[in-house]
């Protein structure tokens, strides 16, 4: 049944009862709907049996005794009863109107839905068809046009054709009513409908929610109903945490089909589970000292550095004398937000020399700013200490006790080269 608003034809019924109708909500095999509204503003779905069954008395009768049902049926996932006249001229009822789109339309409109609302409605529907069947009523045409997707979750709509449990078919014998594709295979047989008629329907549904088609496809309604009751239902695009218990609704025989409890318990573990494993998708992790995020131009770079870890193997042994460094170790990103890496001082084709050195002591221009940084400078004692933070400009160290160590490099070398020239000039005497 199309649910979309349409204005009223000039064959319509502008009162019935006591409500006014203002709009065609569709029509269906049984009747046609109308949004309508009481005295009161209160807006009701009403629908209005077809002509030639208000004249079938077969038809009064047992009409009478699904509505008398429908009257018993309680639960929040259905669309509440709210008045009818079984002995009009063309018999009526009124059901609370149900904002939101179907879901029909709503899988038509922006595709099939995700494993864990598909989960999240199946297990609503579950729960209201408890009521229904505790109330002793049968759906018997549970279809994607008949799930209004209201603000306040899935509600169950147009119990026209539904019957109380046990009572025969509605039509001739060998008629089935309902829709191809979503019937259940004791329907197209004629044989006695159960709760669980209910359920194969719902689980045609969840797939239909799932995959945006018919898990019978498509075709005339003998080409449908004959697949429904001997082909096996195509479940491809069902997700796998969906797959097993749907194709458990949709088994051929009524008995091996779970119940609508254990459905409702089920579905509800399924969607609680996949919206965990959507939600639990954690943010990148923050760019700290200690953090080491790869990148195409340095990606060779880092089974080396793991290499070269204090006291692990490949570890290069520092130099021995004054000024010479350990190895380069890991840190943190530079100030210009891009990663380097400190090559030892033994590997002297990666290292970055001071420009006030001499005799090929290498030393870095720019170190890693990170608190926890090993690397090392030693002196001529073998005293290990920290590194230090370049400044903005990396013109002069920010760390008071590497300047101190550069201007003692610096002298010491001073002195070396001082001392050389003088040796030199000593050997070759006076001029």
């Amino acid at each position: 049944m199309n649910m979309a608003m349409m204005r009223l034809r000039r064959e319509d019924p502008r009162v019935v009862g006591s409500f006014r109708l203002h709009r065609r909500l569709g029509a269906g095999g049984m009747g046609v709907v109308y949004l309508g509204s009481d005295k009161k503003g209160q807006r009701v779905a009403l629908k209005v049996i077809r002509p030639d069954l208000a004249e079938d008395q077969e038809f009064r009768s047992r009409f009478a005794r699904e509505v008398s049902a429908a009257r018993r049926i309680r639960g929040g996932c259905t669309a509440r009863l709210v008045a009818a006249d079984l002995e009009a001229d063309r018999p009526w009822f009124a059901t609370q109107y149900v904002p939101g789109p179907s879901l029909h339309d709503k899988v038509a409109d922006e595709g099939p839905l995700g494993a864990a609302e598909v989960a999240a409605v199946g297990a609503a529907l579950s729960e209201g068809l408890v009521a229904v069947h505790e109330a002793g009523v049968v759906h018997r045409d549970l279809k994607p046009s008949n799930i209004l997707l209201s603000p306040k979750g899935p509600r169950i709509i147009d119990f026209g054709i539904a019957w109380a449990t046990g009572a025969s078919t509605l039509t001739h014998v060998g008629t089935a009513v309902g829709s191809p594709g979503f019937l259940a295979p004791e329907q197209v047989r004629g044989a006695a409908v159960t709760p669980a008629t209910d359920v194969f329907s719902l689980g045609a549904t969840l797939a239909y929610a799932s995959m945006g088609d018919s898990p019978f496809g498509h075709g005339s309604s003998e080409v449908m109903l004959y697949r429904v009751v001997h082909e096996e239902a195509q479940l491809h695009g069902v997700p796998d945490a969906l797959a097993p218990l749907v194709r458990a609704c949709l088994a051929k025989d009524p008995e091996e089909r779970p119940t609508t409890l254990q459905l409702s318990l089920r579905l509800k573990e399924i969607a609680a589970r996949e919206a965990q494993g959507l939600n639990d998708v954690r943010p990148p992790a923050p760019r700290g000292a200690d953090t080491e995020r790869p990148t195409g131009r340095l990606a060779d770079t880092y089974p080396e550095r793991a290499q070269r870890r204090p006291g692990g193997p490949g570890t290069p042994a520092p130099r021995a004398g004054s000024g010479g460094r350990g190895p380069a170790s890991k840190g943190g990103p530079t100030p210009s937000g891009r990663n380097k890496r400190t090559v030892p001082a033994s590997r002297g084709g990666g290292s970055v020399r001071d420009s006030s050195s001499r005799g090929g002591t290498p030393s870095r221009s720019k170190p890693r700013p990170t608190p926890a940084s090993r690397n090392t400078t030693r002196s001529g004692t073998g005293t290990r200490r920290p590194g230090s933070r370049p400044t903005g400009t990396g013109l002069r160290p920010a760390n008071p006790r590497l300047l101190r160590q550069r201007i003692f490099v610096f002298v010491v070398v001073t002195l070396v080269v001082a001392l050389g020239i003088a040796l030199v000039q000593g050997c070759q005497g006076p001029a």
